[in-house]
This record gives C-alpha cells, sequence and structure tokens, in this order.
C-alpha cells in the first residue's frame, strides 16, 4: 500500500500539472483566439493561468455572452454522451465511490473530467479547479487500485489518496491535502487509512513544488488579532459566513430543479447556463473563472464595500447556473471567493466603527474563507489548515478557528447536510444511512431465531437435570412452568457448583430452585444491536425470546455467535454489492455488469405480482435462483430513490427497482417474468 500511495502522489500530481496546463490551454482560445493560442506555446507551460478578468474587461459584450456559452455547448456533449460523472463539482461522485461502491470509477471519468472542466473553467465558466482535480486524482487512484486487484477496502484507501495527491497539488497543502481526504472522502481517521494518505499526499506536494514552484497561493499582509475583544467580530463574521453558505447551497440545489425541469436536451443546457453567466459577468466579470485575483484583491483591503456586497450574489448566481446546468468544475474556490466578499463586507464596515481596535478588511475577507468552506463542506479542520497552507500566515490562525467553528455550527444547526451531502441526497444517497457505524441495527432476532432452544420444566428433578445437561452442548437452559412460561434460567457454570453435593440435592433439589429469576429476554423484532449490546453486559451466550403478545411464553432463543455470524455476513454482503455494482448504480434498465463465469449483475423493475410480498416471501433465491444485492425504494416524503442493501422482510412496491445477481439466463427469465 504504501509503493501504490506514491503511485498515487506521482499519478495526481501528474493530473493536476496537465489540468492546470489545459486550463491555459483553453483559456487561450476561447479569450483570445488564435493569437491567444500562438501566445501559449511562446509561454512557460507550467505557468499560472491567467485570470479571465484581464481579458473579460476589455471585450465585448456579445463576446462575454458567447464565449461561456460556446464552453457549455463543448462541454454538454462530453458531459452526456461519455461519462455522465464529470458533471458538477466531482467531490460527491467520489464519496459515492467510496461509500456505496468500493472506490470503483470508471477508467473513462479521469479523461473526460479533466477536458470538461477545463473547457468550462478556461471558457470562464464560474468553477474552482479544485473539486475537478480531486476527482480525477481519485479517478487515478482507483484506476491503479482496480490492475492491482485489490479489495473494496484497498481501493477506498487509494481513491482517498489520489483525492489527497490532487488537492495537495493544486493547493501547494500537504497537510491539508491528507486531511480533506480523511474527514470528507473517507470520514475516517483511521491509522491504517490515514498512512498512505499522508504518504500519496506529501509526494504530490513535493512534485508540485518541483515543478511550479513553493510559494503561497495568495499572497497576504500580516494580519493579526489587534485587540483580545476583537474575537468577537470574528466569530460574527463566522455565523454570517455560516449563514450565506446556506443561502449558496439552497440556490445551487433550486437551480439544479429548474435546469431538471427544462424540456431541453441535457448536451444544450452548459450552453444555455454559460449565457446566463455571461450576462452577468456584462456588469460584473469578477465572476468568470477561479477568482484568484479577485480575492487576493480582497485580501489586500482594495475593493470597496458596494462591490464586494454585489459580488457575493453575483458569485452565487453565476456558480449555480455554471453546475446545475451540467457544467463541470469545483465549489471549493467559489466558496474562497464567496467568503472573501462576505467577509470583506462585513469587515469594512467593523474596521469604519472600530478602527483602532479592528483589523482592516482584508484580515476579516481571509478569515470568513475558511469559515465559508467549512460552512458548506461542514470540515472545519480541513478549512483552516488549508488557509494556513495557502497563505502561510500563522498570526491569523486563532480568529479562523473561531471564525470556523462558529459558521460550522451554524449551517449544522440550520440544516444537517453538507454541500457534498446534499447533492448525493438529491439523487436518493444517503450515506449516514447506507453506512451507518452499527451494522446489527439493521437486523433482527427474528432472522437468526433459534427455535429449539433447550427447555426444562422448574419440577424437574436432579438427576433429569443432571442428564440433560450432560447430553447437551448449550450452556444456557431456560426454566418453564407447567404453563410454559419462562422463570427463570440456568447456566452451565451456576450447576457446576453443585455437582459437589449432587448426592445430597438429588433428593431435594429441582430446576426451579437453581433457576435465576428474570432471565435477559428479547422480542424477534429486536433489532441485534440491543442484543449485543445485552451480550456485553453479562456472560450469558445465549439469550431468552419471548412473544410480543405475551413476554412470558417462550418462543427461542438467540445465540451470541449467530449475533457475530449475522455481522459478518451483512458487512460482507455490503462490501460485495459495493465491489460488484460500480456501473448498476447509475445504469438504466436492463444493463448488465458481467461478474464472471455465467454469472451477471442487472438492474430490473419487479414485475406486479412481487408488489405487496417481502424477498422472504418470495424466496427468489430458492424459485428463480436469483439474489437481490442492492434494492431501490422511493421515499414516501419525497419521492427520491433510496438505495441501500436489502433485507429480508423488505416489502417490493411499485415504483421500486432491484439489482439482482444470478447466471445470465436466470436473470433475463426473470427480468421477462
Amino acid at each position: 500500500m504504501v509503493v501504490l500511495a506514491v503511485a498515487c502522489g506521482l499519478a495526481g500530481a501528474a493530473g493536476a500539472v496537465v489540468f492546470r496546463i489545459l486550463i491555459r490551454f483553453a483559456q487561450a482560445g476561447f479569450f483570445g483566439g488564435v493569437d491567444g493560442v500562438s501566445a501559449f506555446f511562446y509561454e512557460s507551460l507550467l505557468a499560472e493561468p491567467h485570470d479571465p478578468l484581464e481579458i473579460a474587461t476589455g471585450l465585448s459584450w456579445y463576446w462575454l455572452i458567447a464565449i461561456p456559452a460556446l464552453g457549455g455547448l463543448l462541454v454538454g456533449p462530453i458531459i452526456t454522451f461519455f461519462a455522465r460523472e464529470a458533471k458538477g463539482h466531482g467531490v460527491p461522485e467520489v464519496m459515492a465511490a467510496v461509500a456505496l461502491r468500493g472506490g470503483v470509477i470508471r477508467n473513462r471519468v479521469a479523461a473526460a473530467k479533466i477536458v470538461a472542466s477545463a473547457i468550462s473553467i478556461g471558457s470562464g465558466g464560474s468553477v474552482g479547479r479544485e473539486g475537478p482535480i480531486v476527482q480525477i486524482g481519485s479517478a487515478l487512484g482507483s484506476t491503479i487500485g482496480q490492475l492491482m486487484h485489490l479489495n473494496a477496502q484497498q481501493m477506498r484507501t487509494l481513491v482517498a489518496c489520489g483525492g489527497a495527491a490532487g488537492m495537495a497539488a493544486t493547493f501547494n497543502a500537504p497537510i491539508a491535502g491528507a486531511l480533506f481526504a480523511a474527514e470528507v472522502i473517507l470520514a475516517d481517521f483511521a491509522v491504517a487509512q490515514l498512512g498512505p494518505i499522508v504518504i500519496a499526499s506529501v509526494v504530490a506536494t513535493v512534485v508540485s513544488r518541483f515543478l511550479l514552484g513553493n510559494f503561497p497561493a495568495f499572497p497576504v499582509p500580516t494580519y493579526e488579532l489587534v485587540s483580545p475583544f476583537e474575537l468577537a467580530p470574528y466569530m460574527a463574521a463566522g455565523a454570517i459566513a455560516g449563514v450565506f453558505g446556506l443561502v449558496f447551497m439552497f440556490t445551487l440545489a433550486r437551480s439544479e430543479d429548474f435546469f431538471e425541469g427544462l424540456p431541453i436536451p441535457g448536451w444544450v443546457q452548459p450552453a444555455i447556463g454559460g449565457a446566463l453567466v455571461g450576462l452577468i459577468g456584462i456588469f460584473l466579470p469578477q465572476v468568470f473563472g477561479v477568482g484568484y485575483a479577485t480575492i487576493a484583491a480582497s485580501l489586500q483591503s482594495e475593493l470597496p464595500a458596494v462591490l464586494l456586497g454585489a459580488l457575493v450574489f453575483a458569485k452565487i448566481a453565476a456558480t449555480s447556473l455554471t453546475l446545475a446546468s451540467g457544467g463541470s468544475g469545483g465549489i471549493f474556490a467559489p466558496s474562497l471567493f464567496l467568503g472573501a466578499m462576505v467577509g470583506g463586507f462585513v469587515g469594512s464596515f467593523i474596521h469604519q466603527w472600530f478602527p483602532e481596535s479592528t483589523g482592516a478588511s482584508g484580515a476579516y475577507a481571509l478569515v470568513t474563507m475558511g469559515a465559508f468552506v467549512a460552512a458548506t463542506t461542514r470540515a472545519p479542520i480541513t478549512a483552516i489548515i488549508v488557509l494556513f497552507e495557502m497563505t502561510q500566515s500563522i498570526d491569523i490562525i486563532p480568529p479562523l478557528m473561531a471564525a470556523c467553528v462558529v459558521s460550522t455550527l451554524v449551517s449544522a444547526y440550520l440544516y444537517k447536510e453538507s454541500i457534498y451531502t446534499e447533492n448525493l441526497l438529491r439523487r436518493g444517497i444517503d450515506l449516514y444511512e447506507d453506512s451507518g457505524p452499527n451494522i446489527l441495527k439493521d437486523l433482527h432476532v427474528r432472522e437468526i431465531l433459534d427455535r429449539d432452544p433447550e427447555v426444562l420444566r422448574d419440577s424437574a428433578g436432579f438427576a433429569e437435570l443432571l442428564d440433560r445437561i450432560l447430553g447437551s452442548e448449550r450452556d444456557e437452559f431456560f426454566v418453564t412452568d407447567r404453563h410454559e412460561r419462562l422463570v427463570g434460567w440456568i447456566q452451565l457454570r451456576d450447576f457446576t457448583r453443585s455437582l459437589a453435593e449432587r448426592e445430597v440435592l438429588a433428593r431435594i433439589v429441582v430446576a426451579g430452585d437453581l433457576a435465576r429469576p428474570s432471565p435477559p429476554s428479547v422480542l424477534e423484532t429486536t433489532d441485534l444491536g440491543v442484543v449485543m449490546g445485552m451480550f456485553s453486559t453479562n456472560t450469558a451466550e445465549e439469550i431468552a425470546v419471548v412473544s410480543e403478545s405475551d413476554p412470558t411464553l417462550l418462543v427461542g432463543s438467540v445465540h451470541k455467535a449467530d449475533v457475530i455470524a449475522a455481522y459478518n455476513r451483512e458487512l460482507l454482503r455490503r462490501d460485495l454489492a459495493g465491489s460488484v455494482s460500480s456501473q448498476v448504480l447509475v445504469a438504466s434498465r436492463g444493463q448488465q455488469v458481467a461478474l464472471g463465469g455465467d454469472y451477471v449483475l442487472q438492474e430490473i423493475l419487479p414485475p406486479p405480482r412481487f408488489f405487496g410480498h417481502s424477498l422472504r416471501t418470495l424466496e427468489l433465491g430458492a424459485d428463480r435462483g436469483v439474489h437481490v444485492v442492492l434494492l431501490r425504494k422511493r421515499r414516501a416524503e419525497d419521492g427520491r430513490p433510496a438505495i441501500r442493501v436489502p433485507h429480508a422482510d423488505d416489502v417490493i412496491e411499485e415504483g421500486d427497482r432491484l439489482v439482482v445477481s444470478g447466471t445470465k439466463a436466470d436473470v433475463e427469465s426473470l427480468d421477462a417474468f
């Protein structure tokens, strides 16, 4: 894994450098024409791309509309017909691949994303380059893992390695790259996974510094906390950034709804979004592209408050139009841009009111850059570190930390989803539901119920008791009265203490005398998470299962070993589902994925005769020779598809979809049934 992490670091750095060159080339072609392309070849290939603001101010208004529209017209077919995963800001697709598909990302995604995003950014689309390079690096990491035939867990680690490498190479920020991969992509700081991620991030940073130089992304004046009391306005600015972070998220979501409802082919929509961005750019050309020049000006306190305020709303609209219409690019740079504008606007008034005890507006712009990122991504640690590494300024860290935490708390209090998980949730993918920390909560006692436990009558004599125990392999024996009601239980260890006095006890002791009263019990509907908690708090290896209508009536038992086995089976099943269904989750009805031999995986619509029946009663494995691997159900509250691993008691309803596995003949016969 260390060697493969190094390979991911090299691949991520190479992807970042190539992506940067392609952005410059696309920018030269769109904004400079033939002369721009000629100039491109005379400049250093590794130079920083020009900010479109420098060129846009000298172009006619109709070119400002036509250029991003033309870019969208080129991007649309790439995404629609080659790789739909390249649409949008990239990170949600990586998160979904890690959580649902065992880290499998199609090989073509890296190529489609690097070209589509370079065209989007180069033609003035209001997006960033960080999200795309994370997806590009992750796709390259996934490709390496697939070539090496790694298991799902190792694949996920390599995907995170590639994402960390891309992030680190783009921002010249090795710590932030590693933390972003752990905090956002994996949501796991386990040492076994963090080690390779750190190695990949460091390798990518070393390579990018060798090729591109070692300097901060933004030159920042020396800012410091002027007064201890200034921490309060910094925290207030963080709270405001948290609110505007939600405004950005909701605007993007509503824009996506608008474009999805248009009766226009998907491959044309990016051109419409580009033209609308161009209309905004006529009045505020700062919205074009990544916007680093405008961010740098705000950090230098060079922009007036009116312009800063106008750019907040203009950038939100421009970025939402670019992404919602089908453009390709990241939201990280727009979040930095918006944070700088919000902070600069708020800071200009704070400094005007309290000039002696507060810093300039640029200091607030710097702090709220991180606060805005933290509010949208819900990754405050990454936001703090990335701002520190991008600016290489340590004096601003205390207010930055306070603002990031406040913005995260405010945004999380108002809305639980991040900009990444909201994007997935709109597609029916709930990462918190699908990858919950306790798999046992989705399993129930009835699935592993033993209906033939060892039962003794309370009137049984010591000799009978001795014969039953010696002839059984069980450690627990349940004691019932003559009405079959549960009155107690006997553990083998309790009985062995009495063997020394067996001659005396044989004449006077019955089972009811040795039984412990009030044995632990559960219902058939109790989830196995609760059962495992009961096993962990006592010495029992078997727990009684009682009737829901009569808690004294014994119906069976549940074994600790069976609970552990059920957990392992479910974990393996989820891992298998994630490993083999990379294409099925996004496939239309009828697409098949070969599993080897004659076995396939396919998504089907269940026939009407399945409606109203559970998977347990349908017995598809026994009757039809197929197994249901994944289930798409429509949520009652919002109609979104919820994709998850099915359970035996799931009832099939109209509108559901099944991902089934089996031989090709069996699957096709079921699909045609």
